[in-house]
């Protein structure tokens, strides 16, 4: 694992200049990925169908544009494999002319920030190596004490013995690893850090969540900058814009009338909080402060496919991709400013 994160700061600044060309150069061939949540066979059928990779996973879309919009982790079990081939991808697409651009998400920031709530066992277990059982151990002995204290402040009872079997089954093999590579100075973390939350391309804006009234007109470099500063302190504020219901990653107002409280927390709907305008309102809005021609929006499942509204102005392309959601495989072409919407049929792998 260790070769893939070699030049990898070179690698964000390459990709940083890359990302700020293109919001203002015309772009012949763009393709947008919703969420794929763990579901690596789903993202490889999806990549080899839009022609961006080759049956071995190599890069050939020449020039083109991938966007994928965020939350590729959590639920599914391979969440680590598609990150790697986004990595790979990045470096291999800029040497034949083109850009894989991987928007953080919300489950992005919630694994650098520590909300591992949604993170699978195989999802760990794919951090693990060989000595990932004697390092557990050390971490354990090194930290009885204060593991103990906590176990027993819940369970004055509970032996030694008995506190360390539970905090070994809450401390699978490979989590030690996993929070190593997500912390904000972990490989994992500073790939994250360097990746935008919005980007416009040729007069279509990329978002996970959505762009809120409260956020419309913000200078996209400076949500980004936000963000990558939220991520770096790994805040858990619930006033900071990683888990604002209102910020980027979260917002569903563009996907739902009134949206759902969400069972993604920290990232709810707040209580009693002013109703949002009309989503043509806010498309109006938003798309004027960014001279844009559309948005384009993952995060909020539309299981039935891509979803081309309110005249193209807004895409919606979370079409429940992972197989825990069962969802169709889709992927938005955008060939020379027209946007196309693909259904992929799964490879069962």
């Amino acid at each position: 694992m260790r070769r893939l994160w070699t030049r990898l700061g070179c690698l964000a600044a390459v990709l940083a200049l890359a990302v700020s060309a293109a919001t203002a150069a015309p772009v012949h061939r763009i393709v947008a990925v919703g969420d794929l949540h763990g579901d690596f066979a789903a993202w490889r059928d999806i990549a080899r169908a839009a022609k961006l990779i080759d049956g071995k996973g190599a890069w050939i879309g020449r020039d083109a544009v991938l966007v994928q919009t965020g939350d590729v982790v959590d639920r599914g079990p391979d969440s680590l494999k598609i990150i790697q081939d986004l990595v790979r991808l990045q470096r291999e697409a800029v040497r034949a002319r083109g850009q894989v651009i991987a928007l953080v998400g919300n489950h992005e920031a919630m694994n650098v920030t520590g909300d591992l709530r949604y993170v699978s066992a195989k999802d760990y277990a794919a951090y693990a190596d060989g000595r990932s059982a004697e390092r557990r151990e050390r971490v354990y002995t090194a930290n009885k004490e204060t593991i103990e204290a906590a176990y027993r402040q819940r369970d004055p009872e509970m032996t030694s013995e008995a506190i360390k079997q539970a905090w070994i089954e809450a401390t699978p093999l490979g989590l030690l690893e996993h929070q190593a590579n997500w912390r904000a100075d972990g490989q994992i973390g500073r790939w994250i850090i360097s990746n935008p939350a919005v980007v416009l391309l040729d007069g279509t804006l990329f978002v996970h969540g959505g762009i809120s009234p409260a956020f419309a007109g913000v200078p996209i470099d400076e949500i980004n900058r936000q963000v990558s500063v939220a991520l770096t302190a790994q805040t858990a504020a619930e006033q900071a814009i990683l888990n604002d219901p209102l910020g980027p990653l979260w917002y569903r107002g563009l996907a739902d009338e009134a949206p759902a409280p969400s069972t993604d927390e920290p990232g709810a709907p707040v209580a009693n909080a002013p109703a949002a305008p009309p989503i043509e309102t806010q498309l109006e809005t938003l798309l004027s402060a960014y001279g844009a021609k559309r948005i384009v929006i993952g995060h909020t499942p539309i299981t039935s496919g891509i979803a081309v509204l309110y005249g193209g102005r807004l895409i919606r392309i979370d079409t429940g991709i992972s197989a825990v959601y069962n969802g169709k495989l889709s992927y938005l072409e955008i060939l020379d400013g027209m946007p196309i919407p693909h259904v992929v049929e799964r490879s069962h792998q």
